[in-house]
């Protein structure tokens, strides 16, 4: 490298205002980070909240389980490539794949406003009975609440997830270690766009659709291949960049991009370049990254690339030993550039 990160410039972070909730404390980012740090981790410290990983890890005798939840808002409800109920059962599986686990069951939570179309409510619960059949995951157990018209937004549901950890895998974002390399599943920023597009009724030449999809299978091909993997992640809210960014903090070792080895689509470019956003910073829906031993990196990319949805499986950078907690990307044209977490909120309700 030509100079030290600890030279480059980056732009401040906004004033935090503590006195309010903000559309950026719900952004997967800086803001959303130091909620968790501050006010959720604090008071509810334990051993198996404390790695802040996409699930928690528990023992139950023998077992080793998995357990996650999360909550969809997306706005709009429908759009290319999928549906907040396809979205929901495929963010659990892949949380849960992402520790490492087997989907066992799945639980669902319906928040619906009052004058909800009922026609609609039938096509997200047909699209969500779908994507459990498809995943082979049943949802087992549920809830169902309705407010007033107009205090909420049409319809939020939350799903949660239990699966079995894989015998002999142990992963986590603090488990990175100099020398890994960086593999991602396939272009990125796909989903962000594509509701970002709807969402704003913009047109573009070629058609924007989510990846929104479950990843078990070239997650279940990578493991398989390479048990030892150390690091699994979605990069679903603040993005790729943002996801290495907690890794790197994670696990006190610096990460090393090559900005021309990142699978992006042409359509996706241009699409933020025309609306001034960073692809690195999109959330994608049905990709994931790996950190796998570097002398494993092209057996992981065999394994991932023999699976539906993993074709596109490219090593993007490494992990090294300087510069711990930080992520450092190499331009197209040499230079380096010092990324950070999302410090606002790029795309709102986009999951």
């Amino acid at each position: 490298m030509g100079r030290s990160p600890d030279a480059m410039l980056s732009c401040p972070a906004p004033l935090d205002h503590r006195d309010i909730v903000e559309l950026a404390h719900g952004g997967g980012g800086r803001k959303t980070a130091r909620l968790i740090e501050t006010l959720f981790a604090p008071a509810f410290r334990n051993p198996h909240l404390e790695p802040l990983g996409d699930g928690a890890i528990v023992s139950v005798g023998s077992e080793r389980l998995a357990f996650t939840t999360d909550t969809f808002v997306v706005k709009p409800v429908f759009f290319p490539g999928g549906d907040i109920g396809s979205l929901a059962v495929h963010g659990t599986v892949n949380d849960l794949g992402m520790c490492g686990a087997e989907p066992l069951f799945l639980s669902a939570g319906y928040l619906l406003e009052e004058g909800f179309p009922m026609r609609d409510l039938e096509r997200v619960v047909a699209s969500m009975a779908a994507a459990c059949a498809a995943v082979g995951v049943p949802l087992v157990t549920g809830d169902t609440k309705v407010v007033d018209k107009g205090k909420g937004d049409g319809i939020y549901v939350n799903t949660s997830g239990v699966g079995r950890v894989r015998a002999g895998v142990d992963v986590g974002p603090g488990r990175a270690a100099a020398g890994d390399a960086v593999v991602v599943s396939g272009p990125i920023g796909d989903h962000g766009i594509a509701v970002m597009a709807a969402r704003e009724g913009i047109d573009f030449e070629t058609a924007l659709v989510s990846d929104s999809a479950p990843v078990l299978l070239p997650v279940r091909a990578l493991l398989d291949t390479v048990p030892d993997t150390h690091v699994l992640r979605d990069p679903t809210r603040g993005g790729l960049a943002t996801a290495l960014c907690e890794i790197a903090l994670a696990s006190k070792v610096g990460i090393r991009l090559d900005e021309a080895a990142i699978p992006v689509r042409p359509e996706v470019q241009g699409a933020c370049e025309l609306l001034g956003f960073d692809p690195l910073y999109v959330a994608c829906e049905g990709r994931f990254l790996a950190i796998v031993p570097g002398e494993r990196a092209e057996a992981a990319l065999a394994g991932i690339r023999s699976q539906p949805g993993g074709e596109g499986a490219c090593r993007v950078g490494s992990v090294v030993a300087d510069d711990p907690g930080r992520l450092v990307l190499r331009t197209r044209i040499g230079s380096h550039r010092l990324l950070e977490r999302l410090s606002g909120e790029q795309l709102p309700r986009i999951c």
